[in-house]
């Protein structure tokens, strides 16, 4: 999931997201890169929060209230959401400034600018790209190929270990 925490289609994905963590479990990772568009000023600010809170192992928990209340990331507004995580706030606010969460974030925009990603929320699957906040279905559909594909190449004998590997040799490297 390429994504923006101000924009407001990102934030109507996460129902979503939640949804098919329900439904499929174990069998869904997500992974989160960060896009903050430029015309969203406190979108990198909450990227780099939420990069300090994830040093935590308090990701999801910001992520959840960056989303929830995104409308309000002011500088004090997200230390108050990162409190609220559960984050330690003196190592928080350490963390925030450090070059390497930069990096991070901007590694993350460089991926996205590579793989054709151009706005949020962007969205790939095995390799298989869905642009915005789309219904559960479409996301289901996707998801349910390529289970299906992991079921057959496990079947004729690829181990579980390089499956995801395995997989990804055929994906596009963009859209």
């Amino acid at each position: 999931m390429i994504t923006d925490f101000q924009c407001p289609f990102c934030k109507r994905a996460q129902p979503t997201i939640r949804a098919l963590e329900r439904r499929y479990g174990s069998d869904l990772r997500i992974v989160v890169k960060h896009n903050p568009l430029a015309f969203h000023k406190q979108a990198r600010p909450a990227a780099l929060a939420a990069e300090a809170a994830h040093e935590q192992g308090k990701f999801w928990e910001l992520h959840e209230l960056l989303y929830e209340n995104n409308r309000s990331l002011s500088d004090k507004d997200i230390l108050g959401w990162a409190k609220k995580a559960g984050c330690e706030m003196s190592r928080f606010r350490s963390d925030q400034s450090k070059a390497t969460l930069a990096r991070r974030v901007d590694d993350d925009i460089a991926l996205a600018r590579r793989v054709g990603a151009r706005g949020t929320p962007a969205f790939f699957i095995n390799g298989r790209f869905l642009s915005g906040a789309q219904a559960e279905s479409a996301f289901a559909t996707v998801i349910d190929e390529e289970l299906a594909e992991a079921d057959r190449r496990i079947a004729s004998g690829t181990p579980q270990d390089l499956l995801y590997e395995t997989l990804m040799k055929g994906a596009k490297p963009g859209v």
